[in-house]
């Protein structure tokens, strides 16, 4: 799904979550509340998955079953009193048929976001606090304006990473095979950097050395920024990469 689509598809979600109607086949809303540091796991195959932050108290999730053979396809919940654990089931092969999850958290509580996955679907978090792990297979990954420590990959989409705080220590990884990657950090970011691509470019404007190999191609950088409190590791195999100050 291309970011315009992903754009209007989840203003529709947040406008049909925050509603209560079920226009869009609405299928599933549940309501938990677990304490900070609980843990979030929300996994999907064909559909997309959206953790967004807002000003409540508990943890909010809709889902949507979509597709010719939707109703093929049917929601697990594994949750418990910490934590959030959601799945899908496919009754008779995956057909035509998926489930977008749309995830809404207290934006002040920080969650241990352990699995937050699609398949061919794409993955959103903003305004979240907390660990953050965040992937898809062949679609995009998009994670804004995040505090705490943070992955996110995929295979063959984008990764755009703004992180706006990082707190605490501990490895970062924002990684794709074929698709670009791009980071904006703050300027007082405290980390170990290493940055890698085959047959991309590759820019930063914060203070490490760029190499350049002379034999093979592909580009590297790789330097210690303010105490290096945690590690973060850009990469990608044939798209570009970034770390930018945001």
């Amino acid at each position: 799904m291309n970011r315009n689509a992903l754009g209007t598809f989840l203003l529709a979600l947040s406008a049909a979550l925050l509603s209560g109607v079920t226009g869009m086949a609405q299928d599933f809303q549940h309501t938990y509340k677990i304490a900070s540091e609980g843990s979030i796991k929300v996994v999907t195959v064909s559909g997309d998955v959206s953790v967004q932050g807002y000003d409540g108290s508990e943890v909010v999730v809709a889902g949507f079953r979509v597709g010719r053979n939707r109703d093929q396809v049917e929601i697990l919940d594994n949750s418990g009193t910490d934590r959030v654990d959601l799945g899908v089931h496919y009754l008779m092969g995956n057909g035509d048929a998926s489930i977008n999850f749309l995830v809404k958290v207290p934006r002040s509580v920080s969650y241990n976001f352990t699995d937050i996955r699609s398949v061919s679907g794409s993955v959103h978090l903003s305004d979240v606090t907390g660990h953050v792990s965040a992937r898809s297979i062949s679609g995009s990954v998009e994670i804004k304006n995040v505090t705490g420590i943070v992955s996110a990959e995929s295979t063959s989409g984008d990764v755009d990473v703004v992180l706006k705080q990082v707190e605490g220590t501990g490895d970062m990884k924002f990684a794709s095979i074929s698709g670009n990657v791009a980071v904006k950090a703050p300027a007082s970011l405290n980390a170990y950097v290493a940055m890698s691509t085959l047959s991309g470019t590759l820019t930063t404007d914060f203070p490490i050395d760029i190499q350049e190999r002379r034999y093979g191609g592909g580009r590297s950088a790789r330097g210690r920024l303010g105490t290096g409190a945690c590690s973060i590791r850009i990469s990608s195999i044939s798209g570009r990469v970034s770390l930018t100050k945001g």
